[in-house]
């Protein structure tokens, strides 16, 4: 148990850049919405704090053993995975249209708050990871909550704003062949946590 909350913040940074810097879905919708918006991942992360957000507050509330539950692990997970296998696909019949036109057929946003939600292994981080982090928060009282709250996400909102903002600046560079190859690996990525996440629901 961390005793000094300074020292406590530092372990959060490290444990939330660990956890967002993974490529996954938000990853995906970064890169695809970024080619457009430099701001789209800000945008992006305020949809995934949509979710998070009450989530850290139902688990400093003490539900977070309903998230490990198998009923609603496979729930979660098969409606997870169905959510990404659609947009990812979606994202595929989108290439048909123009350049202009293609990319994820929702706005960034929206687009953060369905990742985030479709997510199944975002709750089971949460439920294992994330309760041992907010119980040490709950140890600097509300205050301690909220500033972990805070910090997490601001994490989260770097990466995922550096990756809009990294696309942003290099699309010019971007040929036909390279939007529709690095879109198609967006949509693979999509479609197979998608599978996956059908396939771990009942494994």
């Amino acid at each position: 148990m961390t005793t000094n909350f300074g020292l406590f913040l530092i372990s959060v940074v490290g444990i939330s850049l660990s956890g967002v810097m993974l490529p996954g879905p938000l990853t995906a919708a970064a890169i695809s919405k970024g080619y457009r918006d430099k701001n789209a991942g800000a945008l992006i992360a305020i949809g995934h704090a949509v979710i998070e957000m009450p989530l850290i507050a139902l688990i400093y509330l003490g539900f977070a053993h309903y998230f490990v539950l198998p009923g609603v692990k496979q729930i979660i997970g098969l409606a997870g995975g169905l959510m990404l296998i659609f947009i990812g696909i979606q994202l595929f019949t989108g290439m048909k249209k123009t350049l202009a036109e293609a990319g994820l057929p929702y706005n960034s946003l929206t687009t953060g708050i369905i990742m985030t939600g479709a997510n199944p292994f975002f709750f089971l981080w949460w439920a294992t990871i994330g309760v041992a982090l907010v119980a040490n928060a709950a140890n600097f009282g509300t205050f301690g909550i909220a500033l972990f709250g805070l910090v997490h996400w601001v994490c989260d909102l770097g990466w995922i704003q550096f990756i809009s903002v990294s696309v942003f600046k290099t699309r010019y560079l971007w040929t036909v062949k390279i939007q529709k190859t690095v879109f198609s690996i967006c949509a693979l990525i999509l479609v197979g946590f998608g599978v996956w996440f059908c396939v771990s629901a009942f494994s």
